[in-house]
């Protein structure tokens, strides 16, 4: 996911009849460019910057134009061995980093953020650069990383086991311990933000932590090492691979010195990871997966901020978020007025260089997202579906797609039921309460969900029954570092951000003392 906190689009309505070629027109136009100082293309293990063991390196694009913007060290098995060789000493009982006071733990991850805080802006162009967001987005990600790793700073110091009543005779106690070396593997979509969700409570409880970035966008993870090593942690509590999933990825999952394995990402690999981890320690899995996120409008709502709302919901970050709300229920008696609305906020959006201060939306991540966009895109052309807008590819350079809305949207068709993870919009229509409830919840993931409406029954009557990690009521993406994250049923196991997101790397230890009484 998932992200933070999302970027609101102030987007005027355009009503120009050729406002639609004239915006995606923008993406011939424009020279798509940036400058921006790559520093960092090695493995990070034990505080330094080191070569494959294969010696190895694969290219990271730029998703404006498809060219090299660097070569990167490829990890492997061997690599990842080494990494958690290092870790694992780094997590001895004797270390540095296990005899810390938390306190000083704590320090040490807000001097961390200092740190990003003093080069907030270039790594939000390092972001850009490798994602295709727009900067503007981009700046946000990482202030909300900032305030997330924060917020664990602050737990350092604060967790705490409790006494068990179990008679005059005992004193019973427990301890919360960390559970060792984690490995953490991350999505594209959010590089930098889902870097520092991941490493937030795992430093915080005290773990060391053996981190694969997405291949697609290495740059600003490895570049959030070397500020750690700067910041002053011990060498081995924080490792970064760069490499592909089914060879470092798998060598994360199926590490026996690995005690957790914490992943975002699809569905489809949450699966494979699980098994993996099954079969060689049975280590523990936190996974945080795909969605298709019901965002269900009632017609007792002002049409035009509800479309808004809807429109950010599914728009943000170019549609590439795990709980965007990609199916759109609108009653049926606001239906054609909020159809024209959603029509005109899509038109009105700026496709084109992610780094002018003017573009609302940049390039899909990479050729295979774009090509599985546009085949869905196809498919809801040919099950019927109406194009209001959009629907097609936007320039012929990069991995651009024009924003698109479609109405007359059925459960039954592809684009209600699977993933896009673009900008796409499905708007359904319905009648009652019961009714979309019902398909709301017809569905193998249960990640997020929102209702907007005026009456406060409906709102908490939806939210009690729909199956959803999360429910926004009046608002959508309205997530914070203090707020669980994570999803129902094949949308995950586990929880990110919180107090909650800790548990997942703490083994709770009981401790009993008999006292021996004198005579």
């Amino acid at each position: 996911m998932d992200q933070a906190i999302p970027s609101s689009i102030q987007a005027s309505v355009d009503n120009h009849p050729r406002a639609e070629k004239r915006h995606y027109s923008e993406v011939k136009k424009k020279k798509m460019t940036k400058q921006v100082e790559i520093k960092y293309t090695q493995l990070f293990i034990d505080n330094e910057f080191v070569d494959a063991v294969s010696g190895r390196k694969f290219p990271t694009l730029n998703p404006v134009n498809g060219n090299v913007i660097a070569e990167i060290s490829e990890g492997d098995k061997a690599d990842v061995d080494k990494a958690v060789n290092a870790a694992k000493q780094a997590f001895d009982r004797n270390s540095k980093w296990r005899q810390m006071d938390p306190y000083i733990r704590g320090q040490l991850m807000h001097k961390l953020a200092d740190l990003i805080t003093r080069d907030l802006n270039y790594i939000a162009a390092l972001e850009t650069l490798d994602n295709g967001k727009t900067y503007a987005n981009a700046v946000e990600d990482i202030k909300a990383s900032i305030a997330c790793l924060r917020y664990y700073a602050g737990w350092c110091d604060k967790i705490q086991g409790s006494t068990i009543p179990t008679g005059d005779t005992n004193i019973t106690l427990t301890r919360k311990e960390p559970v060792g070396v984690v490995g953490q593997i991350i999505p594209w979509n959010y590089p930098f933000m889902m870097a520092i969700w991941k490493w937030g409570p795992a430093l915080t409880t005290g773990c060391t932590l053996v981190l694969k970035p997405a291949e697609q966008t290495p740059l600003s993870a490895l570049y959030g090492a070397a500020l750690t090593k700067e910041a002053g942690f011990p060498a081995g509590v924080i490792n970064v691979i760069p490499g592909y999933g089914p060879t470092a990825g798998a060598a994360i999952a199926e590490h026996s010195e690995i005690q957790k394995v914490a992943f975002t990402g699809s569905t489809e690999v949450g699966h494979i990871i699980m098994a993996a981890a099954a079969k060689s320690n049975l280590k523990r899995v936190s996974l945080e997966l795909g969605g298709k996120s019901p965002l269900v409008i009632f017609d007792d709502v002002d049409v035009k901020k509800a479309a808004e709302i809807a429109h950010d919901a599914i728009f943000s970050n170019h549609g590439q978020n795990c709980c965007a709300g990609s199916r759109t229920f609108v009653h049926s008696k606001i239906y054609d007025e909020f159809v024209k609305h959603a029509k005109q906020l899509a038109l009105a959006k700026k496709v084109g260089d992610p780094f002018d201060s003017k573009t609302d939306q940049g390039p899909q991540i990479d050729q295979e997202m774009l090509d599985k966009i546009m085949d869905l895109i196809n498919s809801g052309k040919k099950q019927g579906a109406v194009v209001e807008t959009g629907g097609n590819r936007a320039g012929n350079t990069g991995y651009f797609v024009q924003p698109t809305v479609f109405s007359n949207v059925t459960d039954d068709m592809r684009i209600a039921k699977e993933e896009i993870f673009g900008p796409v919009q499905s708007i359904l229509k319905f009648n009652t309460m019961a009714e979309v409830i019902e398909r709301a919840n017809r569905t193998n993931y249960g990640l997020a969900s929102g209702v907007i409406t005026k009456d406060i029954n409906k709102a908490l009557e939806f939210a009690q029954a729909v199956e959803a990690g999360s429910v926004w009521v009046n608002c959508y993406d309205a997530i914070a570092p203090q707020t669980p994250f994570g999803g129902f049923k094949q949308s995950g196991i586990g929880r990110d951000l919180g107090e909650e997101s800790l548990k997942e790397y703490l083994e709770i230890k009981t401790i009993s003392i008999k006292i021996t009484k004198e005579n």
